[in-house]
């Protein structure tokens, strides 16, 4: 299956998935479903046969909330059945509403309370490099997220420890919870502010499949520090009217706006 498949699968996966168990934040799954496809379409070194296996790459999704992305892109490439997905956010399931790795494989890390992820995927890289392993370390983080000291405080840590096995990707869709980035709490100069603390930085069309997969492999290549791969995105993307809208970080599409949703998304090339 090529990304641009799976971004979609992912897209459709998620969409059901939100409105059948009533849970929220579809538009921040839809917008980084193309980074996830890229991810786990080839860039990260994970083995859904042997999902604990040493040498793996660690993928932490600090943006938890949107975690009914990750399960979709997990069951897709094999880590459990499609069928699985059909329980999220249902009574008894362990596919939670914020994204769980209790007794789901390929999930390293919990997250949903946000500023977590980049603190641990820093302590992961830094165990790593003390213990000389190979593997690479990927954080996925929300622009709103990086409002948390916590998260700078991550980010001073990774440069002073020189985490060149650290790769940070931001989707930067411009809204929060409440309103929009700029208008809570403006994060420009945004890569100007990475490179001050001492991160190698490159900003990409986080839909731009290419682009992504590009920027990754020169990152990956990168030595000396830690990286950020900022993805310029769009909040709630493939579904007209939940992009740029701030009404669908909690919002659950059912009925006339389900089907209408649906169609868009099975409709797209």
């Amino acid at each position: 299956m090529n990304t641009i498949e799976l971004a979609k699968k992912i897209r459709i996966h998620t969409l059901k998935m939100t409105s059948s168990g009533q849970s929220s934040h579809i538009a921040a799954a839809l917008s980084m479903a193309d980074i996830l496809a890229v991810l786990y379409g080839g860039f990260l070194n994970v083995d859904p046969v042997n999902p604990r296996k040493s040498d793996r790459d660690r993928f932490i999704l600090s943006k938890g909330h949107a975690g009914a992305a990750v399960y979709a892109v997990l069951a897709e490439t094999g880590f459990f059945p499609v069928e699985k997905l059909s329980t999220h956010y249902q009574d008894g399931s362990d596919l939670s509403g914020h994204v769980s790795h209790k007794g789901i494989p390929g999930v390293e890390f919990s997250t949903g309370s946000l500023g977590h992820g980049l603190g641990v995927g820093s302590g992961m890289a830094l165990a790593a490099k003390l213990s000389d392993k190979k593997h690479r370390v990927v954080v996925l983080l929300s622009d709103g997220e990086c409002d948390e000291g916590s998260n700078w405080e991550a980010i001073l840590f990774s440069a002073h420890h020189k985490l060149d096995n650290l790769i940070a990707i931001i989707d930067y869709n411009k809204i929060q919870a409440l309103g929009t980035v700029s208008e809570t709490l403006g994060l420009e100069p945004f890569a100007d502010k990475w490179k001050s603390f001492g991160w190698i930085v490159r900003e990409v069309d986080g839909h731009d499949h290419s682009a992504i997969q590009n920027s990754l492999n020169e990152l990956a290549g990168m030595k000396g520090g830690p990286k950020i791969l900022i993805g310029h995105t769009t909040k709630g993307k493939g579904v007209s009217f939940m992009e740029n809208s701030i009404l669908w970080h909690y919002r659950t599409a059912q009925g006339e706006e389900f089907d209408a949703a649906l169609a868009e998304l099975e409709a797209a090339q």
